[in-house]
C-alpha cells in the first residue's frame, strides 16, 4: 500500500497562501517523482514550463543507485487546519489544481486558533492513521514552528528550508535546500522513517499557472531522451508529471475528496494559542506580496513610515524594514527583512533610506527587481539594485506618490 505525502497548508483570506502552492509543487514530487522519466522531464516538457521541483527531484532520485529500491510513495494529501463549509469546498477546487489526492480537514471544538502545539499534535496523529511517508511545509513562521514541535513529539529530524526532494530507498531522502541565508544550495541525504521537511519561500517560481497532470505513456521516452508530444489529461493512474497551464485553459479536473479529522488534544497542547493574529487584521503577508516597500534609519521615525504607507498601497504591496528599524522600535519585528527577519522574493523591492547590509541583502536577494533610493551613492545597496535614485527619500516618495495617482486619476 502507498504511503500519502502529508503537506500542510495555510488559507489566507480564503486563497491558498503562495508560499504553501510552493510547498504543495515540492510534496507532489516527492510523492510523484520517477527518475526514469527525468530525461524525458528535461527533454520533452522543459520547454512547456515544468515545475522546478519536479525536475529537481526527478535528478535528485536519478542521481541515488538506492532510486530502483523507492519506497511506495503516492498520493498527495493537504491538511488544511478548519472546518468544512463553503470555503473548504472552494479550497478543494483550488487543490484539484495542485495535484492533491485528499483534502483532510482538522476541526475540532478546542481548535478555534491557531495552536503550534495542538498543530503539530494533530498532524502526529494523522502521520499514524494515514501511515505517511512525509510531511511538507511552507517555511513560514507558523510552517517552522509546527513542524519543530512535530520533531519534538515524534523524535524525527526535521530539513529546513528545503527546494527539492525524493525518496530514495532504505529510509533515506536525498534533498536539496538553501543553506547560509540562501546563498548557497547543499544536497543532502535525511535518514529517517517519516521525512519532515520546510519548503523555502522562494523554492518555486510562482507564475500563477494551474498545475495539471501530464499522462506519459511507459514508452513515450525515445533512446535519445526525445518522445512524442504529451497530451494534457485528467489525473490517472500512476507515471504522472506535471506542468503548467497557462494562457486561460478551461482543462476539468478531478474531484479532490474531502475528509474531516478529529485530534484527541490534551490541554497542555492548547496551553500556547494566537488570540490575535497580523493575518487576519487584513492586508497580504511580507513572504509573499508582490511589491514590497522597504524602509530603514533613512527614514528618520515612525512618522516618517507614512508616505511609504501610501506609496504601498497605490502599488498593490506592504511596508517592510530594515533591522536597525525594529531594534529601535519604529517597527514591528514581523516587517523585518533579512536574514534574521523574512525572506522576500517580490516582483518589485523598493528599499528607501536602507543601506543595504549583507543581512539585509540575505532577505531580498530574491527580488526579480530592486529600486533603492538613498543619499549615498557608496551604500552597498546600490551596486545590487537594478535602479538607483540619489536623492532625499522625502521629496522622492511623495513626487512618486503623486505621479502615480496623477497617472491613475486620483487626484
Amino acid at each position: 500500500m502507498s504511503k500519502p505525502v502529508l503537506c500542510l497548508v495555510e488559507v489566507d483570506h480564503g486563497e491558498i497562501a503562495a508560499t504553501s502552492q510552493r510547498a504543495l509543487a515540492v510534496a507532489r514530487s516527492l510523492a510523484r517523482a520517477d527518475p526514469a522519466r527525468a530525461d524525458l522531464a528535461r527533454a520533452g516538457l522543459a520547454s512547456a514550463g515544468l515545475a522546478s521541483a519536479d525536475l529537481a527531484s526527478a535528478d535528485l532520485a536519478r542521481a541515488d543507485p538506492a532510486s530502483a529500491r523507492l519506497p511506495a510513495v503516492g498520493g498527495l494529501t493537504a491538511v488544511v487546519f478548519g472546518p468544512p463549509g463553503d470555503s473548504a469546498d472552494r479550497t478543494a477546487a483550488d487543490l484539484a489544481c495542485q495535484g492533491v489526492t485528499e483534502l483532510c480537514l482538522v476541526a475540532s471544538d478546542e481548535l478555534t486558533c491557531y495552536a503550534p502545539v495542538a498543530w503539530a499534535r494533530a498532524i502526529e496523529q494523522l502521520i499514524a492513521a494515514r501511515s505517511a511517508a512525509a510531511v511538507v511545509a511552507p517555511a513560514t513562521d507558523r510552517g517552522a514552528e509546527v513542524l519543530a514541535h512535530l520533531g519534538a513529539l515524534t523524535g524525527l529530524p526535521v530539513a529546513a528550508n528545503c527546494v527539492a526532494a525524493a525518496a530514495t530507498g532504505d529510509q533515506n531522502w536525498r534533498l536539496r535546500r538553501h543553506r547560509w541565508a540562501g546563498s548557497l544550495l547543499e544536497d543532502a541525504v535525511l535518514a529517517a522513517p517519516v521525512a519532515l521537511l520546510t519548503v523555502a519561500a522562494d523554492a518555486v517560481a510562482d507564475d500563477g499557472s494551474a498545475l495539471l497532470p501530464v499522462a506519459v505513456a511507459d514508452d513515450a521516452v525515445a533512446d535519445d531522451g526525445a518522445g512524442p508530444e504529451p497530451a494534457i489529461a485528467a489525473p490517472d493512474a500512476s507515471g504522472q508529471v506535471f506542468a503548467p497551464v497557462s494562457g486561460g485553459a478551461t482543462i476539468p479536473a478531478a474531484d479532490v475528496p474531502v475528509t474531516t479529522f478529529a485530534p484527541a488534544l490534551q490541554a497542555a497542547d492548547l496551553r500556547v494559542r494566537a488570540t490575535q493574529s497580523a493575518g487576519q487584521g487584513g492586508g497580504m503577508s511580507l513572504a509573499t506580496a508582490r511589491v514590497v516597500v522597504g524602509g530603514g534609519r533613512g527614514v528618520g521615525g515612525p512618522d516618517g513610515f507614512a508616505a511609504l504607507e501610501e506609496l504601498a498601497g497605490l502599488l498593490g504591496g506592504v511596508v517592510g524594514v530594515s533591522r536597525v528599524v525594529t531594534s529601535q522600535g519604529w517597527r514591528p519585528h514581523r516587517q523585518q527583512v533579512g536574514q534574521t527577519g523574512t525572506k522576500i522574493s517580490p516582483e518589485l523591492y523598493l528599499a528607501c533610506g536602507i543601506s543595504g547590509a549583507i543581512q539585509h541583502m540575505a532577505g531580498c536577494q530574491s527580488a526579480k527587481h530592486i529600486v533603492a533610493v538613498n543619499t549615498d551613492p557608496d551604500a552597498p545597496i546600490m551596486s545590487r539594485a537594478e535602479y538607483a535614485v540619489i536623492g532625499d527619500l522625502n521629496e522622492v516618495i511623495p513626487a512618486l506618490v503623486a505621479a502615480i495617482r496623477a497617472a491613475g486619476g486620483q487626484g
